[in-house]
């Protein structure tokens, strides 16, 4: 656990990090092959579970996938995402991040900021347990999806949110929707890395929500890249498989198992 976040804070003004996010251990194996760091994040339930926002997820959601995830991983960072009302206040923090780190053996749990949230992280970090900040635009507390940072006022508030959340211990901090004076100024002032989602390219390291950039979301706001039409892609193959039922080519005898490797 301590190497792994000793080798992202010696990233910081190096090179890059990369982060995406999983929910199962079939796509955690395919990521933790290139990234640096895998998040469980509580996007599932927009990804997953179709609901509108990330509140619902329940810390049980996120422990049973996180123990998927935690299957593919050999060498990247494994953060876990705290669901909503998971950590309204010292005690319940405290309870749930044990939680988490015990039944999912994690390497670090990540906290949205919220008023006096940095006080809550700072409790964390003194029982050793790795945090992971996040400022801007924070799902489980803002409603409006909109760029910040954009004003000098609005800048200086980002700044002085992200330095509490550093002195609090937070090992980096994701830092979303952020106009990119902003996240320069962050940045540059902050010792530990910040990932960026939606905050341009000055950050030390990005995130996307994986579904995005594979195209299979149908959700795909303007900082999002899809790298592949997977949508598509999967269109066809069940297209193919549906036409192959149909007219009695599936399953011909190379289907048939006759001592073949059975999957593990």
């Amino acid at each position: 656990m301590i190497k792994k976040i000793n080798k992202i804070l010696l990233k910081k003004n190096k090179s890059k990090i990369v982060c995406l996010t999983a929910y199962s251990k079939s796509i955690a194996k395919i990521l933790d092959k290139y990234v640096d760091i895998v998040l469980v994040g509580d996007s599932m339930a927009n990804v997953l579970y179709g609901h509108k926002n990330t509140h619902k997820i329940s810390l049980e959601n996120i422990i049973q996938h996180t123990l998927s995830v935690k299957l593919g991983i050999k060498k990247s960072l494994l953060v876990v995402d705290m669901p909503k009302g998971s950590y309204n206040n010292f005690k319940s923090a405290e309870k749930n991040a044990k939680l988490i780190i015990k039944k999912t053996k994690c390497d670090a749990i990540k906290i949205e900021n919220y008023k006096n949230n940095h006080r809550i992280i700072n409790l964390l970090t003194k029982k050793k347990i790795p945090v992971m900040g996040h400022i801007g635009y924070t799902p489980q507390f803002k409603k409006k999806f909109k760029l910040e940072g954009k004003t000098k006022r609005e800048s200086d508030k980002l700044l002085k949110e992200a330095k509490l959340i550093e002195e609090a211990g937070a090992f980096s901090i994701v830092i979303e929707c952020l106009s990119p004076t902003s996240a320069k100024l962050i940045t540059n002032k902050l010792s530990i890395p910040t990932i960026g989602i939606g905050s341009s390219s000055h950050c030390d390291g990005q995130v996307l929500v994986t579904d995005d950039m594979l195209g299979i979301s149908g959700f795909y706001p303007k900082f999002v890249k899809k790298y592949v039409n997977l949508n598509r892609i999967i269109e066809k193959a069940v297209e193919k498989y549906t036409k192959d039922v149909k007219q009695n080519k599936f399953p011909s005898l190379i289907n048939f198992l006759n001592g073949s490797k059975r999957r593990k």
